[in-house]
């Protein structure tokens, strides 16, 4: 485990300490570690024991990797996971990352606890390359018919819960708690993506569409649901950020000032009303708009334009870090 934070440390020097905890445990995680493991890396991270009960049964290791037997000593913090809790056995003040490192290991202990116990079965049934018959058995244990009516909600690990079946996924961008909703009439927390609502053995398709809608959440719409994206879900849900469209790349390199006009030119129903809007004189906007199709390698005013504009501008959201 300490090798592993001295690999964290040589590979980004300049990280802050924070993202080298998120960083330690997601690769923990996709290891696919166990509690003991997971116990070890929160030793290891604080400097302290660490400790976890789960129903009834208590578990602790020192920063040295091994298992503590002695008389346990006060928690200095605290959190609780699905079914049970977490510690850290620190006696003095707080240091600056425990807080973080004990975050961390609460998600992951609920994490693991759900994909070895039959509680797992939601991140299961939203596991499209789990087998249907094995995800038809992950449906009953939640006791629902695989052709129930549902949809998925994503959130952040963080917020609080609805009273609903839950689990926390793994996503591409990053970890998300997804929760099955079978009325519609769940109080959903901020910020939040819903998915569009399919029978229960294709969960995995609202899930997909909630992820994306979740990831275009923002101040103004704190919560999005994939159904009003409309055909532009199949698009962003078959994008790879990892590998950006050249209209992406050519949009994000956009300056601030040229990326807001360009996105008032495409909105209004003239160059003369785009100049309105911003305060800006005809010419100019006029002459704007000639230089933003050099640039963009389109004109965003025509039809085809606009399209592309409109597809990598949603692309684009799905590319930038949140």
């Amino acid at each position: 485990m300490q090798n592993l934070v001295g690999r964290l440390t040589a590979l980004d020097p300049d990280a802050s300490e924070t993202l080298k905890v998120v960083s330690y445990f997601d690769t923990l995680i996709a290891g696919g570690a166990g509690l003991d493991g997971l116990l070890r890396g929160a030793a290891a991270l604080s400097g302290v024991v660490a400790g976890v009960e789960r129903r009834g049964r208590i578990v602790r290791h020192s920063p040295q990797g091994l298992r503590v037997t002695t008389e346990q000593a006060p928690h200095s913090l605290k959190r609780q996971t699905r079914n049970g809790s977490v510690w850290l056995e620190r006696s003095g003040p707080l240091h600056a990352n425990d807080e973080m490192i004990l975050e961390r290991l609460a998600l992951a202990v609920d994490l693991t606890e759900a994909r070895r116990d039959p509680e797992g079965a939601l991140e299961t049934a939203l596991d499209s390359a789990t087998p249907i018959d094995e995800r038809a058995k992950a449906l009953a244990r939640l006791r629902i018919q695989p052709g129930t009516r549902i949809r998925l909600i994503a959130t952040p690990t963080d917020t609080p819960a609805m009273n609903a079946p839950s689990t926390a996924v793994p996503t591409r961008y990053g970890i998300l708690r997804a929760t099955l909703d079978l009325t519609g009439a769940l109080t959903i927390p901020e910020p939040a993506g819903i998915g569009p609502w399919c029978r229960a053995d294709q969960a995995s398709e609202s899930w997909d569409g909630a992820i994306v809608a979740h990831r275009l959440t923002e101040p103004r719409t704190p919560v999005v649901d994939a159904t009003d994206i409309g055909a532009l879900l199949i698009l962003a849900k078959s994008y790879d950020p990892r590998h950006p469209h050249p209209d992406v790349l050519t949009l994000s390199r956009l300056d601030p000032r040229s990326a807001d006009i360009a996105r008032v030119l495409v909105e209004s129903d003239s160059v003369r009303s785009a100049a309105a809007t911003l305060g800006m004189h005809h010419s100019t906007m006029q002459a704007k708009h000639e230089s933003l199709t050099r640039e963009l390698g389109y004109d965003p005013r025509t039809i085809t334009g606009h399209a592309r504009y409109i597809a990598a501008a949603l692309l684009l959201r799905l590319t930038s870090t949140p």
